[in-house]
């Protein structure tokens, strides 16, 4: 056996490499997104979108449309929702967030419970990115040109905002709009990552690679950098593991990316004093 063929055989397969595409396209965009997640403190948010818009996925999967159409309207109505149930000050805006995300979660569940529910229907929870098809890699395509532009655009105002929200406004930054596109920047990635990882498993495509690079990259645009590039290569290791392990793909590009996070969190280097001490 050619000391190669562990890296080389899931490129020989086609639908390995499409699987790989797909991964690296997201986890590049997704992993550098989610510094400003992370950052701005919207994991919540992100994991509430990600779980809210599962009724629109099981809509558009009996319906036999796109599931990036149920997608997008998914998130459109999830928001929608949690706006208005957190204009009421009784409820605030957690747990107007909580109460709507488990009842869009219940319909999700009662509509794929259906009888005419098609097979497989699991995956919109787990995802498949062994099962990608050409308009999925486009959109991958499209979200990760489309949003790394977007991302280069944003880059001062986010960290204005992020960085000195009180002096944002003395540079003609406005931070609620700034956050508003963010957020909706955010929709977009997982209403797209969703169809590759599922609505349970995207976020960790958002919020892993930010973890793991923050306490080391010494400003904004590195974290970035090093988030894109995190995502991309733990994406593509969780496909080489599910191709030798015979794991479920898309619950190996979410181990990868856990551990990945798992050993950001480590430090790298010993405390000065503990070098000290050792001298």
């Amino acid at each position: 056996m050619d000391l190669l063929d562990p890296l080389l055989d899931p490129l020989r397969s086609g639908i390995d490499r499409r699987a790989l595409l797909e991964v690296v396209l997201l986890g590049s965009i997704c992993g550098a997104l989610g510094f400003w997640v992370v950052v701005e403190r919207l994991a919540y948010a992100s994991e509430s979108l990600s779980h809210g818009l599962l009724p629109g996925l099981v809509l558009a999967a009996l319906a036999g449309a796109p599931l990036l159409l149920g997608a997008a309207a998914g998130v459109a109505v999830a928001a929608a929702a949690i706006a208005v149930a957190a204009r009421d000050p009784r409820i605030g805006p957690e747990a107007a967030t909580g109460v709507v995300v488990t009842g869009l979660v219940g319909l999700g569940a009662l509509l794929a419970l259906s009888p005419d529910s098609p097979q497989r229907l699991e995956e919109l929870l787990f995802g498949d990115p062994l099962g990608v098809s050409d308009s999925d890699l486009i959109a991958a395509a499209v979200l990760a040109g489309a949003g790394g532009l977007t991302l280069f655009a944003l880059h001062r105002p986010l960290s204005a905002t992020a960085f000195d929200a009180g002096g944002a406004g003395a540079l003609g930054v406005r931070p609620g709009l700034v956050r508003l596109a963010l957020l909706g920047l955010v929709a977009a990635a997982v209403a797209v990552a969703v169809q590759g990882l599922g609505a349970l498993l995207s976020l960790a495509l958002l919020v892993a690679p930010a973890l793991a690079v923050r306490r080391h990259a010494p400003s904004a645009g590195r974290a970035l950098v090093a988030g894109a590039v995190v995502g991309a290569l733990a994406g593509a290791a969780g496909i080489y593991l599910s191709h030798h392990a015979g794991t479920a793909a898309g619950a190996s590009v979410a181990a990868a990316l856990c551990a990945a996070a798992a050993l950001g969190a480590m430090p790298w280097r010993r405390p000065a004093s503990a070098r000290s001490a050792s001298a």
